[in-house]
């Protein structure tokens, strides 16, 4: 087999015999673990951990996605297809990060409210069912950005099997493609309360409204972007193969049409594009 190339980059080449090696160890701990409860986004890692353990474990995994508004309608619909096409365990539950005042005002600690609501109603879930060990999907990659929702598994014990067994990014959406899942590929995503600067209060309304905006963008063809919310400005972030389609005139006006209806004064692209955690950046020059 052929030295395989990281997905979208240049970067590190991936060893196919270790790569295999490391979803072995990954299928080795969940057998060890017997029963597992794995939190469920839809997203790319969450959906490999899901299928690897229905995989070992069959009926003692179940997946489960939070119902919550910072979560898009169609990432709950495409983690419902997901286990319907593959045949996994998969429910929904509500989650009221949104009744916390600490969740709402966004601190840059606002990840942590927002997991350790939704593992704590895991939790129930644990003790109603008797199933000991909830896991959710965390990667290698994954260690090295300000992620408080890191804390807040530590704090609920819940275990990240994908770093356990030395799994990044790259080597989970491979191993996914070798699998035939059809996830493989799916862009990075995060809940919409992402796209709200900290120190801006998170509410229902301001997700719904970027929830709308993305939808819009999504359908004209654009696949890795952001909608940034800043107030009556709208910061828009496009993946840099995207963004020369994304400054052409008659874009422009299609952007505009799209969220000056939403309430927004002023539409903006960000010339330096798409970046993961873009928010966490004042963080860093704080």
């Amino acid at each position: 087999m052929a030295t395989l190339v990281a997905l979208g980059t240049a970067g590190p080449k991936l060893d196919p015999v270790r790569m295999r090696e490391k979803q072995e160890k990954l299928f080795a701990i969940l057998a060890d673990l017997g029963q597992v409860i794995v939190a469920y986004s839809g997203g790319t890692d969450s959906a490999y951990l899901a299928w690897a353990a229905a995989r070992v474990l069959g009926d003692n995994a179940v997946a489960i996605t939070a119902d919550s508004p910072s979560i898009p309608e169609s990432h709950k619909r495409d983690a419902a297809e997901y286990a319907r096409m593959l045949g996994f365990r998969h429910e929904f539950i509500p989650t009221y990060e949104f009744e916390n005042p600490d969740y709402v005002r966004n601190a840059p600690d606002r990840c942590f409210h927002c997991k350790d609501e939704l593992f704590a109603r895991l939790e129930e879930v644990s003790r109603e069912r008797g199933v000991p060990v909830i896991v959710y999907g965390v990667n290698r990659d994954d260690l090295g950005d300000y992620r408080p929702g890191q804390q807040a598994a530590k704090l609920h014990e819940v275990k990240a099997p994908l770093v356990e067994a030395g799994l990044s990014k790259a080597e989970i959406r491979e191993l996914s493609r070798q699998a035939g899942l059809p996830f493989w590929d799916r862009p990075a995503a995060a809940c919409l309360s992402s796209r709200i600067p900290y120190g801006s209060e998170v509410t229902p309304e301001k997700v719904k409204t970027v929830e709308k905006g993305e939808e819009a963008v999504r359908s004209l063809g654009f696949r890795q972007f952001r909608v940034r919310y800043h107030g009556e400005l709208v910061r828009l972030e496009f993946a840099p193969e995207e963004m020369e389609r994304a400054l052409s005139v008659d874009m422009a006006a299609r952007l505009t049409a799209i969220f000056k209806p939403l309430g927004f004064h002023y539409v903006t692209i960000d010339l330096e594009g798409y970046r993961q955690g873009s928010l966490n950046e004042v963080l860093r020059k704080a």
